[in-house]
């Protein structure tokens, strides 16, 4: 445990120093009362990923996050997963389901919570109702994703993991202006990765305001799980039979040892005695669904537990850096191309396999730790189908869930134990703003 002042700070796992750090400045701003940092703890925006704040007075804006609502959804079907085609079904969510910033398809999407942002009661957010329309039921890029799963009776699981998109995204930065004195649709700064929480009586009337704000957030949040969980239920000819659903990026009013504290969560799932959740590994490791259990270290966890596998190695370590290089013309060909000099332009027949093509210049990643095409091969051995997803997304990324899980022995039990079939992902070329 950390103690800085008289503020407890419970750390499970593997200790991340940064992250330790951040939680210490985030647990001694405004009313901090207690934190905890999950065992999949890493470093965030201001608040780290993993990181868990209770405050008595205040909501923590950058806290939650840009990605307000983001939580996972998790569908058992009445199907048994051997029964099902795997790969033209994963072929077909691929298709119809929206990876990345657009919408991919041209299927209508309505929703009754499109009728309430364009009559949102913090009038501000009404302005975003075209994107939010726009987004409703797309899924987004980065770690976010689609997956089916085996669980340990051979029934099929549907999972996915996003939040609340542009929406939640421009709800966020549009806050972050107010809190600075600007006004809402400013830039405002956001400070660096270790700035301060960024902090709002919650009886203030800004505060107020993005308590109602985020609670639209929330509910959209859960539409566009629903919405996708409704729609790979019905490409897999399924039925529903029984769901979890929460959020991990949130700010609640919740009691502890007696008092009413707002408990801010940044990735991290609540885990009350009873409460039900849905944890996912990497797209190559088992997910479960989590139960808390009354144990007395829950209190110490804020009756919290990890949402995910933590990362061990950052998105441009693993991927390399945006670089532009000269590839082969043809389509289907993924020949680089080197030049003697920056500026020189190569011309046709550069290309060994294709000397008709003429090569184009591209955006790529270059000197990335992780070997994509090997990760792919893997996955093809253990019966995965994967669509998307790239180096930054790799298991090896990410720490193993079963060794995260052990940290929070006793705070939770685990139900279930899902055994991915099919992931689907953004391509790793996709540009997605409104990731966290």
């Amino acid at each position: 445990m950390s103690r800085i002042t008289d503020i407890p700070i419970h750390v499970y796992g593997e200790r991340d120093e940064q992250a330790v750090s951040q939680i210490e400045t985030c647990a001694t701003a405004g009313s901090g009362v207690a934190a905890a940092l999950m065992a999949d703890h890493h470093v965030g925006y201001s608040q780290p990923i993993g990181g868990v704040v209770a405050y008595s007075d205040h909501v923590s804006i950058s806290g939650v996050g840009y990605d307000q609502a983001c939580g996972n959804k998790a569908v058992k079907t009445n199907l048994r997963a051997a029964d099902i085609p795997v790969r033209p079904i994963m072929n077909e969510v691929f298709r119809r389901v929206s990876f990345g910033i657009g919408r991919k398809n041209d299927e209508p999407v309505e929703h009754p919570v499109l009728e309430e942002i364009s009559a949102a009661e913090f009038s501000p957010q009404r302005t975003l109702y075209q994107k939010a329309a726009a987004q409703l039921g797309t899924v987004g890029s980065g770690n976010h994703y689609v997956d089916l799963f085996e669980d340990e009776d051979g029934w099929l699981w549907i999972g996915v993991h996003f939040g609340s998109r542009g929406f939640g995204h421009n709800t966020t930065t549009g806050f972050l202006a107010l809190a600075q004195g600007l006004s809402w649709g400013d830039k405002a700064s956001a400070g660096e990765m270790h700035s301060p929480p960024v902090l709002l009586e919650v009886d203030s009337e800004l505060g107020q305001a993005y308590l109602t704000a985020h609670a639209l957030c929330s509910e959209y949040a859960y539409a566009g799980r629903d919405i996708v969980c409704d729609k790979v239920l019905e490409i897999v000819g399924a039925e529903s039979v029984d769901e979890v659903h929460i959020n991990h990026n949130d700010a609640r009013l919740e009691e502890h040892d007696g008092r009413k504290l707002w408990v801010v969560r940044k990735g991290a799932t609540p885990a009350f005695p009873g409460q039900r959740g849905f944890i996912g590994g990497s797209m190559g490791d088992n997910a479960v669904i989590v139960e808390g259990v009354g144990h007395p270290t829950s209190r110490d966890a804020l009756y919290s537990t990890i949402h995910g596998a933590g990362r061990v190695m950052s998105r441009t370590k693993a991927a390399g850096r945006w670089r532009r290089r000269w590839v082969c013309g043809d389509r289907d060909c993924d020949t680089v191309i080197e030049t003697g000099s920056p500026g020189e332009t190569p011309g046709k027949g550069s290309c060994s396999r294709h000397p008709r093509a003429r090569p184009r210049k591209v955006r790529m990643r270059v000197g990335g730790a992780v070997d994509w095409p090997s990760v792919q091969a893997e996955m093809v051995r253990k019966g995965i189908e994967l669509r998307g997803g790239g180096a930054e997304e790799a298991p090896g990324v990410y720490k193993r869930l079963p060794e995260v899980l052990a940290a929070h022995e006793g705070q939770i039990r685990v139900l279930h134990t899902l055994r991915p079939i099919g992931v689907a992902m953004a391509d790793a070329n996709e540009h997605d703003p409104y990731k966290d």
